[in-house]
């Protein structure tokens, strides 16, 4: 499911420290989502899918 996280991001050339930054949470908490450690809430999804310039449906197909 959130392997299309990992692709999006890195298609954008961004790393999971990038992300954090611009998310402004961790750089740990955002590994925890990707590597699906954590529960992705519909909050931070759309966070996310506005960062990468996707739909949030997008991030978990």
């Amino acid at each position: 499911m959130y392997m299309n996280l990992i692709q999006l991001r890195k298609k954008r050339s961004l790393s999971c420290a990038d992300m954090a930054e611009k998310l402004k949470i961790s750089t740990s908490y955002y590994w925890q989502i990707e590597n699906q450690k954590r529960t992705l809430s519909y909050e931070m999804a759309n966070k996310i899918a506005n960062l990468l310039m996707v739909s949030p449906e997008e991030i978990f197909n």
